[in-house]
């Protein structure tokens, strides 16, 4: 199934989109949350459908909003793709790196990407988004994170290097968390209609010239690894968020220029959607 979220920042409504047809979700749960996916909330939004039950509603003209109401945790694993990690000159980790991002990080797939003040190396990231439906806590092996999984979703891991890794010697957080830095959506798609989240194809480009271009083979942990480790270390809760690490072909990588006002940037993953966003400046 495929859950989104349409309307104005912050009145989003939940709508379902089934066989080309959108349907409003409105009577049947109040937003697509942490509650929705905990509650048994893709269940009976599958039986309402079933019934005929859900409306339909034209989502012409709206915006769209990320697919899960504001997470509490975005938590982010980097150098996860082997040639990034070539890429950016070092070797790939032996344990996950991990670090956390600012939860209002998340927007709508179409919404601007903001470039801060001060920036002058804002670098873009397509990364395959794992959404959490049930509690993690020191799961007993990989195999028990599909048990927590509720679905996946394209994310736009945005990144300004100079924050990153200049000042103090570098600050992820700091270069990770700036105003509008994670698009997310169109879809939350639910976990049985990904057959295989280590076979997907992932892709980026700006301007409409490629830049990034792979698939979820190259990640050096998988996304059951990923979840298994982040529940030794962190409590992850329903409509949590994970970004599982971006491919190689990023503008850190030396062979393209970072993102400037007006550039159009577009990432996509197999069977997840594809997200548009125009850069403007911070004002």
């Amino acid at each position: 199934m495929r859950f989104m979220r349409v309307g104005a920042l912050g009145s989003e409504r939940p709508v379902l989109l089934a066989d080309g047809r959108h349907f409003d979700l409105a009577g049947t749960a109040a937003d697509i949350d942490g509650a929705f996916l905990a509650g048994g909330g893709v269940e009976r939004a599958r039986a309402a459908l079933s019934a005929g039950k859900l409306p339909e509603i034209d989502v012409t003209g709206m915006r769209v909003g990320a697919p899960i109401a504001r997470p509490g945790t975005v938590a982010c694993i980097g150098l996860n793709y082997a040639r990034h990690a070539a890429e950016s000159g070092v070797a790939p980790p032996a344990e996950p790196v991990v670090f956390l991002k600012a939860s209002n990080t998340v927007v709508g797939p179409y919404d601007d990407i903001v470039i801060p003040k001060g920036a002058a190396k804002t670098d873009w990231e397509v990364e395959l988004a794992v959404i959490i439906g049930r509690r993690a806590r020191y799961l007993a092996s990989p195999a028990e994170a599909d048990q927590v999984i509720a679905g996946y979703a394209v994310s736009n891991d945005l990144s300004e290097r100079g924050f990153q890794m200049g000042d103090s010697g570098g600050q992820w957080a700091k270069g990770k968390s700036c105003e509008a830095f994670n698009p997310l959506g169109p879809w939350l798609v639910t976990a049985d209609e990904i057959d295989d989240p280590q076979r997907l194809t992932l892709a980026s480009f700006v301007n409409d010239e490629p830049r990034q271009a792979s698939t979820t083979q190259d990640m050096v942990f998988d996304v059951r690894h990923l979840v298994w480790y982040l529940s030794q270390f962190l409590v992850l809760e329903p409509g949590d968020v994970v970004n599982t690490g971006t491919p190689e072909g990023v503008a850190l990588s030396g062979r393209f220029p970072y993102l400037g006002e007006g550039d159009v940037v577009r990432v996509s993953i197999e069977g997840l959607g594809e997200q548009r966003q125009i850069c403007r400046a911070a004002c």
